[in-house]
C-alpha cells in the first residue's frame, strides 16, 4: 500500500518536511532514490542528458562506496545528491540512535544537506534529532510517486501516476534500482518528453 500523491493531511502532519516547491513556477524536481548502481544509473544519466534535464539523486552510502566512479559521473553531469542513509534503513523499525549513526556514516560519502528517509518512513523523534545533529539538513519528501518499484504495475502505469498528479513545483520520485528498472526504462523517457512538451522546466532541489 502506497500513496501516489501525498495528501494534504500527510503534509499537515509533517509540516517541517519538504513535500513540494514553489507552486507559482512551472518547475518540477525529478528525484531518484537508492543508487548509484551499474546499468541503471548510467541509463538514467544518459536519458536525462538526452532531454537536457537535471535531477537530484538520493544515494545509499553503501552503493556510493561500491560504485565510486558512477557516483563521480553523476556529479560531473551536474546533478545534485542527497543522503538516503548508509544501508537503506526504515525509520519506523530502527532505534533513533542507530538511525542517526547510519545517516552520519552516509555523510562521509555523500556531501549534501539534503536527506530523504528510505520508504518515506520516519518518526517525529528522528526528525527532531536530525534537526539537532544536522541543523542545515533539509528532509525532502515528495508529492508524486511514480510507483516504479511496484512489480505489479507496468511502465505505462508509472507514466500515468506521474502525469495525472504532477503540478507546478512537484517533487517526483523514481528509483535508481534493479527492481524498478524495467518500469523506469519505459517511463522515464515518456515522462521527460511529455513534461518538456507541456512547458515544465527541470530544477535541482
Amino acid at each position: 500500500m502506497y500513496l501516489v500523491n501525498s495528501p494534504f493531511w500527510l503534509q499537515w502532519l509533517y509540516p517541517t518536511l519538504t513535500w513540494h516547491k514553489n507552486r507559482k513556477e512551472k518547475h518540477v524536481y525529478l528525484t531518484f532514490d537508492d543508487g548509484p548502481i551499474p546499468v541503471v544509473t548510467p541509463f538514467v544519466l544518459n536519458t536525462l542528458k538526452n532531454f537536457n534535464a537535471c535531477a537530484t539523486f538520493f544515494c545509499i552510502g553503501e552503493n556510493v562506496y561500491k560504485h565510486p566512479e558512477i557516483y563521480k559521473d553523476l556529479l560531473s553531469n551536474g546533478h545534485a545528491v542527497g543522503n538516503h542513509t548508509q544501508n537503506h534503513l526504515k525509520g519506523w523499525k530502527t532505534p533513533d540512535s542507530e538511525y542517526l549513526l547510519n545517516i552520519e556514516k552516509c555523510t562521509s560519502l555523500v556531501n549534501s544537506n539534503l536527506f530523504r528517509p528510505p520508504y518515506g518512513r520516519i518518526r517525529y523523534s528522528q526528525i527532531r534529532k536530525i534537526n539537532l545533529r544536522f541543523p542545515k539538513m533539509r528532509t525532502i519528501m515528495w508529492d508524486v510517486l511514480s510507483g516504479d518499484f511496484d512489480t505489479n504495475i507496468s511502465g505505462e502505469k508509472c507514466v500515468k501516476n506521474v502525469l495525472d498528479h504532477v503540478k507546478n513545483g512537484s517533487i517526483i520520485v523514481f528509483h535508481d534500482s534493479e527492481k524498478a528498472f524495467s518500469r523506469l526504462e519505459y517511463a522515464l523517457p515518456v515522462v521527460l518528453k511529455t513534461l518538456r512538451s507541456e512547458g515544465y522546466e527541470f530544477r535541482l532541489l
